[in-house]
């Protein structure tokens, strides 16, 4: 159901149901499906790989004392 429009198709297969509880049960599909269509989101949280995790947890490499050393 993309569209508001559309028109729900349903199929009997045992029974004979009565339009209003054809019309009971469309509702009550219909607004499953919205709800859950609602709640159906995506994470935004950022996946990191490990390689990234690995880099955040050591320091940068620094020259430290000997960095201008020409020798």
């Amino acid at each position: 159901m993309s569209e508001q429009n559309d028109i729900p198709r349903v199929d009997v297969v045992r029974g004979n149901p009565t339009d209003e509880e054809l019309a009971a049960i469309v509702a009550v599909v219909s607004e499953a499906y919205t709800q859950e269509a609602a709640s159906a989101v995506v994470d935004d949280t950022p996946s990191f790989d490990a390689w990234t995790r690995s880099r955040r947890l050591r320091r940068p490499l620094a020259r430290g004392g000997w960095g201008r050393f020409g020798g």
